[in-house]
């Protein structure tokens, strides 16, 4: 076999496309540069757009000197299941014209402030990204917060008169877009600058709220000399991600309607990635597909955690994998989650099965145990909604999700049934100890598992309500949790569903 030191370099097999810098991008990490730079090059190789991107590193340190040493080429792998079948692809991204370090090169980043072809800013700074930091007063040098290098942008844009942006944030924060205006418009203020300029960053710059959808393992660690070798280039920037992708962008970042659609029908004929095929939809609000995606994704995601571990299985594959617990979880999605959802049906169907497919994903090993961290709160915020929404339009019980709710329970006893072994349980202490005590004064009668269950159910200050007084939930409770207390988790489910 050959040696991948003896390879050429990725930039000496190929070569990037010369384009204009139409997207200046905040974030060269793994997500962005295996979903934005994706649908960007996607967008050039269908002819339906003809623009370049400037990657600005946001912290001191990232990946700027290693992409520059490769002429910004990287191989982008996407992975998963397509029709049933396993499949693998790779491309070689092209669209990054430039990489900088805003904290080396503060001039050439205000050069690209001011350039005519600059039209979209972009950015993934994490959830603690888009936040006001009031030591940002020095804009003569690269401000430390992501907002601040923001500010100091559309300023230098502003005094060269040059016209607005489209801002289109991707951080994982409720809100996006309009969240990072405010800040913006805030940290100008507390540095005194002039009401002409906040108007301007105010009303000539378009904001974007925006939900995104890929999983992006990252640098391939374990296969990376096998697809060096079998690539014919060394490449130490390439990153692999899930087939599945999904981009969700609204312009509710201001109040007046009739702007907010003229605002997101000029970003779609402007940035047109449905024209190239790809699940990017320019839609009136994010806040259903945020819904569906946390309710289903993540929601079914915890549902499944202390079922399926308790019957003996490890990963969310093996689960919809396994006959009897991958029907439990279908029943859960498709006769519990979709009612609550305010999404057409057929919308809905889709995605819960495309979401089923992901799961499938030969290439991806997820752990239960990985999900199990923090599931009490988990549990709060991704399916006690389902639950409660359920029961309001059915008028009756979602037994699949307070099964899991009982399951939850049972989990965090601390041992696993089927083996006997402890759980290493992972969340907040007050809630490991609460069990701990509840479970040691469990006697094994079903007397002392309703006491159990009405302690749990009754913590309104986490639920934000009492759930004993919703009607029929303490007894339904009760009897999973008695059943599976005294019986395999297996013949539970079988015991009542």
């Amino acid at each position: 076999m050959s040696d991948v030191k003896n390879l050429p370099m990725i930039n000496e097999v190929n070569k990037r496309e010369p384009r204009k810098v139409k997207v200046l991008q905040f974030g060269e990490g793994n997500f962005l540069r295996a979903f934005v730079d994706w649908i960007i090059n996607s967008m050039n190789k269908a002819d339906v757009f003809d623009g370049g991107v400037v990657l600005v590193q946001p912290m001191p340190f990232g990946r700027v000197k290693e992409l520059n040493e490769a002429d910004d080429l990287y191989t982008l792998y996407l992975q998963g299941l397509q029709d049933g079948k396993a499949v693998r692809t790779h491309e070689v991204i092209k669209c990054v014209q430039d990489a900088l370090n805003p904290f080396e090169e503060w001039d050439k980043y205000l050069e690209y402030a001011v350039s005519d072809d600059l039209e979209f800013v972009i950015s993934n700074t994490t959830e603690a990204g888009i936040a006001f930091d009031p030591n940002d007063t020095d804009f003569s040098k690269c401000p430390q917060s992501y907002p601040g290098k923001l500010l100091a942008l559309l300023k230098a844009r502003y005094e060269a008169k040059k016209p607005g942006l489209f801002i289109i944030p991707c951080e994982l924060i409720d809100h996006n877009g309009e969240t990072l205006k405010k800040v913006l418009v805030q940290l100008a203020k507390h540095n005194n600058m002039p009401a002409d300029f906040i108007n301007w960053v105010e009303n000539e710059n378009r904001y974007y709220n925006t939900l995104v959808d890929r999983i992006v393992p990252g640098y391939p660690r374990n296969d990376a000399e096998a697809f060096q070798l079998d690539l014919g280039y060394q490449d130490n920037n390439m990153v692999v991600g899930e087939i599945f992708h999904l981009w969700c962008i609204d312009a509710q970042s201001v109040e007046d309607k009739e702007v907010a659609k003229k605002n997101l029908a000029l970003l779609k004929s402007k940035f047109p990635c449905d024209k190239a095929g790809l699940n990017v939809l320019f839609v009136e609000s994010i806040v259903p597909y945020k819904q569906r995606k946390v309710k289903i994704l993540n929601g079914s995601h915890t549902t499944l955690v202390p079922v399926s571990y308790q019957s003996g299985i490890d990963t969310v594959r093996e689960t919809i994998e396994d006959p009897q617990l991958g029907a439990w979880v279908k029943d859960f999605i498709f006769n519990e989650v979709i009612p609550t959802i305010d999404i057409p049906h057929d919308q809905m169907v889709a995605y819960s099965n495309s979401v089923l497919e992901r799961y499938m994903n030969p290439y991806v090993r997820h752990e239960l145990m990985s999900i199990a961290l923090n599931s009490c709160s988990k549990y709060k915020e991704r399916v006690l909604p389902t639950v409660l929404q359920y029961i309001e339009r059915k008028n009756a019980l979602p037994k699949h999700a307070l099964f899991s709710l009982a399951a939850l329970m049972l989990f965090y006893r601390g041992q696993r049934t089927i083996t006997g072994q402890p759980i290493a349980l992972n969340d907040d202490p007050k809630f490991i100890e609460m069990f701990k005590e509840l479970w040691a004064a469990h006697d094994g009668s079903k007397e002392a598992t309703r006491k159990l269950v009405v302690s749990v159910l009754g913590l309104k200050e986490h639920w934000g309500k009492d759930l004993n007084e919703v009607a029929g939930v303490t007894d339904f409770v009760t009897e999973a949790l008695d059943l599976m207390d005294n019986m395999p988790m297996r013949d539970a489910i079988k015991k009542l569903f």
